[in-house]
């Protein structure tokens, strides 16, 4: 019987970048899934500022900034003309070393990682669908039917579903799904075209309670249309063409279509599970949490579950840490996806709202009142911080402790790059590190040697304090790069005592090239 230590259901980029992770942290992987082929037509489009900061220990950010486009501004559309412009160039300038918008198609950006994941030996295992699986003492018996109709068993220590909304796995774990779904039919073109909104920046429609948007990919001409449809025309999703929506974009935002390379159309839902792990079956991604496009979030928080699940699969499965650390999964996800949905339904809500009230909100006060918003630093950098997803942290949750300056454990570690020394430089790793602004002590740097624990200290700087660290606090950061414990007095009995609470033996992992 095939063995494995952690079976991934769906190869989206939640599955692959989990995949990805775990075998680069040297835990076997299989990862099947019942489509025929990669998909060649995506919804997801933006990958956020976060996303890529957590790509480059998976030596991916680079390669996704220079394959996507980079959105320069916003333009807000009425009566056929551009009546507001919101400049993205430098909302995120000093918070992030990606302080913009990346575009990166989902089709284009799953071809990356299945690329970079054979590189690594694994190949996503095709028409390949789970029937069931059972938990047993020490892992699961998963059963499925492969591209020849024949069933076959196989045993892992784990199974994650990141099989997306009709999610097998979560069928299978009884863990629920409420929520709703939006009347709106909503649709997808890729086209190549020209035009005012042809300029790589982004537009968007807000003339009626159909939504409608220009999306800019890389290469001259290139864009996806976004929208919805919510008359006679949304009953008929399965007949429904190119041909019954262009008229919209073509009048009110002068799009000259030269070539539609695909159209297709969707529901979207709002929901979130109401457990994110049951025993050794996990949850992530859209199997987890699904809501609308707004704010290009989807995507970015399943690559979050997958990020934060794998480093915790793999210290468990090495036997670095017991099986409870797993529990802090949900504690850290299930929150900000609730959140996530309830915020995104708002926003939807507010564009896609009929009636004459509405209309006016959105068509004469929205392009004076967000422009003007947008003109005060605060509100920029606000906006960016959420969006990129740079402000989300786990400070509650049970593996944060402590506060030194204003970091908190659980909070992201800023970004202070200064004359050439980039603090994010040592988070390529995916090991437990310690960052100490200022003068690590003896016994501190002896208690990291002695645990094979990496210390990166930087000369104290006044721009240090400006970000929010403590002179000479310890910060211990996460395989996943965010701050575990701030401590002031950068004592290494304090690192003793989080280790020992959570029985955690920390150390380096066993990589993979």
């Amino acid at each position: 019987m095939p063995q494995t230590d952690v079976l991934i259901i769906g190869a989206g980029p939640t599955g692959l970048v989990l995949a990805l992770w775990l075998t680069k942290l040297g835990i076997k992987v299989r990862i099947i899934d019942k489509t025929a082929e990669p998909g060649t037509t995506s919804r997801a489009l933006a990958v956020q500022s976060r996303t890529l900061e957590l790509y480059r220990q998976l030596d991916l950010a680079d390669a996704v900034v220079a394959k996507g486009h980079q959105v320069p501004a916003v333009n807000l559309w009425v009566k056929g003309e551009p009546k507001a412009q919101i400049s993205l160039a430098a909302m995120g300038s000093g918070l992030t070393p990606y302080p913009f918008l990346q575009i990166f198609p989902q089709d284009e950006h799953e071809r990356l990682l299945i690329q970079r994941l054979g590189a690594l030996g694994v190949a996503v295992e095709r028409r390949t669908e789970l029937i069931r699986f059972t938990e047993q003492e020490n892992g699961v018996l998963a059963r499925w039917r492969g591209p020849d109709g024949e069933e076959q068993d196989c045993d892992a220590s784990y199974i994650v579903g990141c099989d997306g909304a009709r999610s097998a796995v979560r069928e299978a774990i009884g863990a629920g799904f409420p929520g709703g779904t939006y009347r709106q039919l909503f649709y997808v073109a890729d086209v190549e075209a020209s035009g005012a909104a042809l300029n790589g920046q982004l537009h968007v429609d807000l003339d009626e309670a159909d939504f409608v948007a220009v999306f800019p990919l890389a290469g001259e001409g290139r864009a996806r249309l976004i929208g919805t449809v919510r008359d006679e025309r949304a009953e008929r999703a399965d007949t429904l063409t190119f041909s019954d929506i262009s008229n919209h974009a073509i009048g009110q935002m002068k799009v000259v279509i030269a070539k539609v390379n695909w159209f297709s159309t969707y529901h979207v839902h709002h929901r979130v599970t109401q457990h994110f792990r049951k025993g050794r079956a996990f949850l992530a991604g859209d199997a987890a949490h699904i809501h609308s496009p707004a704010g290009g979030q989807g995507m970015n928080t399943g690559i979050g579950d997958a990020i934060n699940l794998a480093w915790k699969l793999a210290a468990v499965a090495a036997g670095r840490a017991p099986d409870s650390l797993l529990d802090s999964y949900e504690a850290e996800r299930i929150g900000f996806a609730r959140r996530l949905v309830a915020t995104t339904d708002r926003a939807f809500s507010f564009a896609t709202a009929e009636g004459r009230l509405a209309d006016f909100v959105r068509t004469r006060v929205a392009p004076v009142v967000i422009p003007a918003a947008f003109a005060f630093e605060a509100v920029r950098r606000f906006a960016f911080r959420t969006v990129s997803q740079i402000m989300l942290n786990y400070r509650e949750g049970p593996l944060s402790r402590g506060a030194a300056g204003s970091i908190h454990g659980g909070d992201r570690l800023p970004w202070a790059p200064i004359d050439g020394a980039d603090n994010f430089a040592s988070l390529n790793t995916m090991d437990w590190q310690v960052h100490v602004y200022g003068s690590a002590n003896s016994a501190l740097t002896a208690w990291c040697a002695r645990q094979n624990v990496p210390l990166r200290a930087f000369a104290w700087r006044f721009e240090y304090e400006r970000a929010g660290l403590a002179r000479d606090a310890l910060y211990l950061l996460r395989p996943d790069s965010y701050v575990a414990l701030a401590d002031t007095s950068g004592a290494p009995a304090v690192l003793d005592r989080y280790f020992a609470d959570r029985r955690i033996r920390p150390g380096p992992p066993t990589t993979s090239a």
